[in-house]
């Protein structure tokens, strides 16, 4: 069973709009030939003054023409500056997307770490690979934060890039700990990098609420001594005189 017109181009309609789709169909019950193609060029230049930035792209004209014979079914018979031919990719039903079906071994980490670890284990310079194993670990201990919300150990990160790598991607337990090899803060000159640890937002508000009640405590003080420099409470009037 066919669909009817409306629904069978409901994209177009929601482009030009249901009154221009109306106007289009009215093309189908004018006899004359010249007069249709007269009534054509008139809808093509609404539709363009409707969606001016239709001007912006390229071959507009030719495909406001084309949305326009589709819109009649193909059954728009006029003298058009282009030629005019059925949209199939309307008919046509998208291709569907493949859903991922194989889970990463570790949900901490996600499928995105299991694709860099076999990025890494393609590059057959030794120094390369061991940079990438670096900023792999770095990477996955910042995910294991945010997944966790506790900070991870340098032993654990290493153990689980052993397991996702099959054992092939190890790092010096030593080096990675004297180093900080892991920590995205960087080293000062002369010193041990300080680790990076998340902020605790509990600890963000007391810290903001001492430093308001110190602030307050200061602008109170300035507002007394303003008001003894003014001559004491705001709106005091001094005694009128009698009159004499």
């Amino acid at each position: 069973m066919a669909l009817p017109s409306p629904f069978k181009h409901e994209l177009l309609l929601r482009e030009y709009g249901q009154s221009t789709y109306e106007l289009i169909q009215q093309l189908r019950t004018i006899e004359d030939r010249e007069e249709r193609t007269k009534r054509a060029q008139q809808i093509v230049q609404l539709i363009f003054r409707l969606n001016p930035t239709l001007r912006e792209q390229p071959d507009a004209q030719a495909k406001v023409w084309n949305h326009v014979f589709e819109m009649t079914d193909g059954e728009l018979d006029v003298d058009s500056p282009f030629p005019l031919h059925a949209l199939d990719i309307l008919a046509k039903q998208p291709a569907r997307v493949a859903y991922p079906i194989k889970s990463p071994k570790l949900k901490a980490y996600g499928r995105s770490v299991e694709v860099m670890i076999e990025q890494a284990l393609a590059l057959e310079d030794a120094a390369e690979r061991e940079q990438a194993t670096i900023t792999i670990g770095r990477t996955m201990k910042f995910l294991y934060r945010s997944y966790s919300k506790e900070n991870a150990k340098d032993v654990t990160i290493l153990k689980h890039l052993k397991e996702l790598s099959g054992g092939k991607l190890e790092l010096d337990p030593a080096q990675v700990d004297a180093n900080n090899l892991f920590d995205f803060a960087a080293a000062p000159v002369g010193g041990r990098p300080a680790p990076f640890i998340v902020p605790q937002p509990r600890a963000e508000r007391a810290e903001r609420g001492e430093r308001g009640d110190r602030e307050g405590r200061r602008g109170g003080n300035n507002n007394r001594r303003d008001k003894q420099r003014r001559g004491g409470k705001k709106g005091r009037q001094e005694p009128q005189q009698p009159p004499q």
